[in-house]
């Protein structure tokens, strides 16, 4: 049983700034190792890897053009992990989604198909 929320999304300028959240409930967000990713999407396009971070350590993994401007982090006691986005560019404008992965032969993945329990997304919208 895993449900993931995503929240923090809107309107921003660009080389402007946000926070995304991915709340973890239910058993396996406190009893389990795995890594958590995070996917966009624009409509009529497929969803692809942004960043992942392993729930147990501190390894992680970045989309190259998102480097330097997004970092993923977590906060273990509140099952939460965290997208912060600075310098937004127009092309950043999508859907983000957060996935598990509970295979740890699929913590350094980027193929959204390794990754489950997506939440519902939060809209990025990066416009002048």
């Amino acid at each position: 049983q895993v449900q993931l929320v995503e929240a923090g999304g809107g309107l921003v300028q660009p080389g402007g700034s946000l926070r995304l959240t991915c709340e973890c409930s239910g058993r396996t967000c406190s009893c389990s190792s795995y890594a958590m990713g995070w996917f966009r999407q624009v409509p009529g396009n497929e969803r692809v890897f942004v960043a992942t971070i392993h729930w147990n350590s501190v390894t992680t993994y970045y989309e190259d053009s998102v480097k330097g401007r997004f970092t993923v982090s977590r906060d273990n006691a509140k099952n939460t992990v965290y997208l912060q986005m600075n310098s937004l560019k127009p092309e950043d404008t999508a859907v983000y989604y957060c996935g598990i992965s509970l295979r740890i032969r699929t913590w350094g993945s980027r193929n959204p198909s390794d990754f489950g329990s997506w939440g519902q997304g939060t809209q990025v919208t990066v416009s002048s």
